[in-house]
C-alpha cells in the first residue's frame, strides 16, 4: 500500500507539470505501427519473443501443441498421444522453468489439468512466447520463458464452433460465442471436449517368446490409455462503460479423467490405475484508463479454483503389453502400497498492475501478484499414508520504467522484481526420499531479480536488440510436493537462479507483393540449482532434484517468405548446448557427468513449412489451403553421457516426420472443412524418457463461424 500511495503521489505531481495532453495506451508496446500485426510489433520489441497468429489457423488446427512446436527456439515433447503430458523447452530451458497463462493469469487457475492441448482453439486470438526475459506485468517467477495465451476480444457478436474426429478413436469439439445486449451487457460462453482411446499401435516392445524363451521386439496396441477432458467456462460483464473498459466475472469448470498406460519409462505397463481431477474456479477482472488520473491505468483480477484428484492404484496385477498380468502383492505404479490418493489444492491468485504515462516517451508500471496453493492429502486404502496439509505461497512485486526514443527508432525497457516465497510442511512420509523432516514447519524466502532490454532500428530493415535479466524460480507445488502418483516429494528442492542473455538482430525486406521477414538470435544462459526431473527406472517414479551449476548456450534463426498473401514459407533452426558446469562433487571428488550436456534434453532441431491458398476456387469467397511441415531432431541421450558405454547407452532416435493438411472454407469462412496428417509415412519416433510417440494420425475437421 506504501508503494501504491507514493506511485499516485508521484504521478499527481507529474500530471500537474504536464503541458501537452498525452493520448490514452495501456503500455507503450501498443503503440500502433502502421501496416503491421500486433504479432509483428511483438516480434520487433526489445524482448524476444515468438507471436503466433492463431486466429487465421483455427480452422486447420487441432490443438496449441502442434503449432507451438514448429517455432524457433521451442520444442515441445510429450509422452503420448491426446492427454498425455508434456514437457515444452525455451532456448533449452524446459519443464516448469517455463510458465504458462491466458490472458496475464495463471493458466492453472483454470484447474491443474488445463494444459495448452486441451484449450478450446475456438478462444484463442494469438500466442505470446517470451524467451528467457518475462516483462514485469506478467507477475511470475518465470525462469527460462514464458507462454501466454491471448483469448478472442472481438467486439461484434458471434458463434464459432467446430467438431472433429481422428485415428485412435479421438474427437475434439469446441464453442465460442459472445452476444452483447443493449445496454452493455456481454455473455461469452465456453466449451471445450476432448476424447481418445489413444490406442495407437507400439513398435518393438519387449514381450516374451515362449518358442524362442527369450523376450523379442513385437507390435501391440496400446490398451488403457483412454483420456477425456472437458471444460466449461462462462464469462458476464461489460466493455467501454465510462467507470469501466472492461469488467468481467466468470465461473469455469474443469474435468479430466486419465488411464494411466506407463510410468516414467516405457518398459513398466500399467493396466488398471487412472486419475481423475475436478476443478470449480471463479474469478473477476477490471480493466480502466484514465483511473482516478488521467494516464493512469488499472488492470485488476482475482480468482479462486477449487482443485480435487483422485488417484487410483488398487490392482493386484502385474501387466505386460500383451494384456496379461500375474497377481501381484504391490501398486502398479511404483511397487508399493496400494492406495486412493486424494489431493486438494486450493489456489488463490490475485494481481494488480499500474500503469502511468508521463509522455508519449516515459511509461511507468508497477505489478503485484500473490498465489497461495494448498496440498491437502489423504489416501482411502493405504493405512501407512499420513494425511498432511501443506501450504505454499509466493509473492511477486514488479517494477519497470519503459522508454521510446528517436521517434521510436530506440526502444528501452528497465525493470526489477522482488520474490517471496512462503512455504509451510506437515507431511513427512518417505522422508529418507523426500527430504521432509528436513523442512517440516515453515519458512519464508526472499529473492531480487531485475533486467533490462533494448531494441535499436539502425534501417528500416534491419534493427537489433538486446535483454538481459537475473531470474529466480520458485519451486512448483508440483517439484515440491509431488504429484500423488507418478511424482515423489522433495522438500529440499531450492530456488533455481539464472542470469539469461539475448541478443539478435531481425529486419522485413518487401518489393511489391514479396515480403520477406528474418530472424537470428543467440542465447546465454547461467543457472544455478537447476532443477531437473530425475527418473527411477526401476520403479518408474519420477523426482525432481538441483543441479548446482549448469550453463546454456545456443543460436537460433528463422526466416518467413509471403507472396500475395497466396504461398507462405516459413523456416527455423535451433542448436542448444546445456551443459553441468560443476567440476567437483560436495565431498570433494571430481564430478563424472562436468561438461557434459544435460540429458534427456534435445540440442539440435529444426522444421519448415509452406501454405499456398486459392481464392475465388468454386465459387465466389472461397477459399483452399494447402499445407505441408517438416520436422527433423537430432538424436540424444536419455541419460548422463558420462554414465555407462556410449555405445549401449540409452538415447532418444533422431526424429524426422512429414505433416501434411488441406482445408477448405467458403461463404465468408462461415463454414470450413479441414483434413490434417500429423506424420504421414508413419515413422516410429519418441520423445520425452524416450516414450513413443503415435504413428501416422488422420484428424478431419468441421467448423461453422457465425457473425
Amino acid at each position: 500500500m506504501l508503494a501504491l500511495w507514493l506511485m499516485v503521489a508521484a504521478v499527481s505531481f507529474a500530471q500537474k507539470s504536464r503541458k501537452n495532453a498525452m493520448r490514452d495506451s495501456v503500455t507503450l508496446d501498443n503503440v500502433t505501427v502502421l501496416g503491421k500485426s500486433k504479432t509483428q510489433q511483438l516480434r520487433e520489441g526489445a524482448l524476444t519473443v515468438n507471436a503466433i497468429d492463431v486466429r487465421s489457423m483455427i480452422s486447420s488446427i487441432s490443438n496449441l501443441n502442434s503449432l507451438i512446436d514448429h517455432t524457433a527456439g521451442v520444442k515441445i515433447r510429450e509422452e503420448g498421444g491426446l492427454g498425455s503430458d508434456f514437457d515444452l523447452s525455451i532456448n533449452g530451458m524446459s519443464g516448469n522453468a517455463v510458465r504458462y497463462f491466458i490472458d496475464g493469469v495463471p493458466l492453472d487457475t483454470k484447474g491443474s489439468g488445463v494444459t495448452l492441448a486441451n484449450l478450446p482453439i475456438s478462444m484463442i486470438d494469438r500466442v505470446e512466447i517470451y524467451k528467457g526475459v518475462v516483462p514485469t506485468w506478467l507477475s511470475s517467477d518465470a525462469l527460462g520463458g514464458a507462454v501466454n495465451v491471448v483469448t478472442n476480444r472481438k467486439k461484434t457478436n458471434y458463434l464459432d464452433a467446430s467438431y472433429g474426429m481422428g485415428s485412435f478413436h479421438t474427437h475434439k469439439a469446441d464453442l465460442n460465442a459472445q452476444y452483447i445486449f443493449r445496454n452493455g451487457l456481454t455473455i461469452r460462453p465456453t466449451l471445450g471436449v476432448n476424447y481418445s482411446k489413444n490406442d495407437y499401435t507400439m513398435k518393438g516392445v519387449e514381450l516374451w517368446d515362449e518358442t524362442a524363451r527369450k523376450f523379442l521386439p513385437q507390435d501391440r496396441k496400446r490398451f488403457h490409455d483412454a483420456y477425456l477432458s472437458l471444460l466449461g467456462q462462462v464469462e458476464v460483464g461489460f466493455t467501454d462503460k465510462w467507470w469501466t473498459d472492461e469488467f468481467f466475472v466468470s465461473a469455469s469448470y474443469h474435468q479430466t479423467d486419465k488411464e494411466l498406460q506407463t510410468g516414467q519409462v516405457q518398459t513398466r505397463v500399467i493396466g488398471m490405475a487412472d486419475k481423475q481431477t475436478k476443478a470449480w474456479s471463479v474469478g473477476a477482472r477490471y480493466q480502466k484508463r484514465a483511473f482516478l488520473l488521467e494516464g493512469l491505468n488499472a488492470n485488476f483480477s482475482f480468482s479462486h479454483t477449487w482443485d480435487h484428484s483422485i488417484a487410483t492404484d488398487t490392482a493386484h496385477r502385474q501387466y505386460d503389453w500383451n494384456g496379461d498380468y500375474i497377481v501381484s502383492g504391490h501398486n502398479e505404479l511404483n511397487g508399493r502400497n496400494f492406495k486412493r490418493r486424494h489431493i486438494k489444492r486450493p489456489m488463490t491468485n490475485a494481481r494488480a498492475e499500474l500503469n502511468y504515462l508521463f509522455s508519449d516517451e516515459h511509461m511507468l508500471n508497477i505489478s503485484y501478484a500473490l498465489n497461495r496453493t494448498g496440498n491437502n492429502r489423504w489416501d482411502d486404502v493405504d493405512q501407512e499414508f499420513e494425511p498432511a496439509n501443506d501450504v505454499l505461497a509466493k509473492h511477486i512485486i514488479g517494477l519497470a520504467y519503459n522508454q521510446s526514443l528517436m521517434q521510436g527508432r530506440w526502444y528501452n525497457t528497465f525493470f526489477v522484481k522482488d520474490y517471496i516465497n512462503y512455504l509451510s510442511v506437515e507431511q513427512t512420509d518417505l522422508a529418507f526420499l523426500t527430504n521432509s523432516r528436513d523442512v517440516t514447519g515453515s519458512n519464508t524466502q526472499n529473492n531480487i531479480g531485475g533486467g533490462i532490454g533494448s531494441r535499436f532500428e539502425i534501417i528500416r530493415p534491419l534493427a537489433i536488440k538486446a535483454s538481459y535479466e537475473h531470474s529466480v524460480r520458485l519451486p512448483l507445488a508440483r517439484e515440491l510436493l509431488g504429484n500423488g502418483t507418478t511424482i515423489y516429494a522433495n522438500m529440499a528442492l531450492k530456488p533455481e537462479c539464472s542470469d539469461n542473455l539475448n541478443l539478435g538482430l531481425f529486419g522485413t525486406l518487401q518489393y511489391g507483393q514479396h515480403t520477406f521477414y528474418y530472424e537470428a538470435n543467440g542465447f546465454l544462459r547461467f543457472v544455478d540449482n537447476y532443477i531437473q526431473p530425475q527418473i527411477a527406472e526401476k520403479e518408474g517414479m519420477m523426482q525432481y532434484t538441483n543441479e548446482p551449476a549448469v550453463h546454456i548456450k545456443g543460436i537460433e534463426g528463422e526466416v518467413r517468405y509471403n507472396w500475395d498473401k497466396r504461398l507462405q514459407i516459413v523456416g527455423n533452426m535451433s542448436w542448444q548446448d546445456a551443459r553441468n558446469r560443476q567440476e567437483y562433487l560436495t565431498n570433494g571428488q571430481p564430478n563424472a557427468t562436468f561438461n557434459n550436456r544435460v540429458p534427456n534434453r534435445p540440442w539440435l532441431f529444426a522444421s519448415t513449412e509452406a501454405h499456398y491458398s486459392f481464392f475465388d476456387l468454386f465459387q465466389e469467397k472461397d477459399h483452399l489451403t494447402v499445407s505441408a511441415d517438416y520436422q527433423w531432431v537430432h538424436w540424444f541421450f536419455l541419460s548422463w553421457e558420462a554414465y555407462g558405454s556410449k555405445s549401449t547407452k540409452a538415447r532418444i532416435p533422431t526424429k524426422n516426420t512429414i505433416g501434411a493438411n488441406i482445408t477448405y472454407s467458403w461463404c465468408r469462412n462461415r463454414y470450413s472443412v479441414s483434413i490434417d496428417c500429423d506424420n504421414l509415412f508413419d515413422a516410429t519416433t519418441y520423445d520425452n524418457y524416450k516414450l513413443q510417440r503415435p504413428g501416422r494420425t488422420l484428424f478431419a475437421k468441421f467448423r461453422l463461424l457465425l457473425q
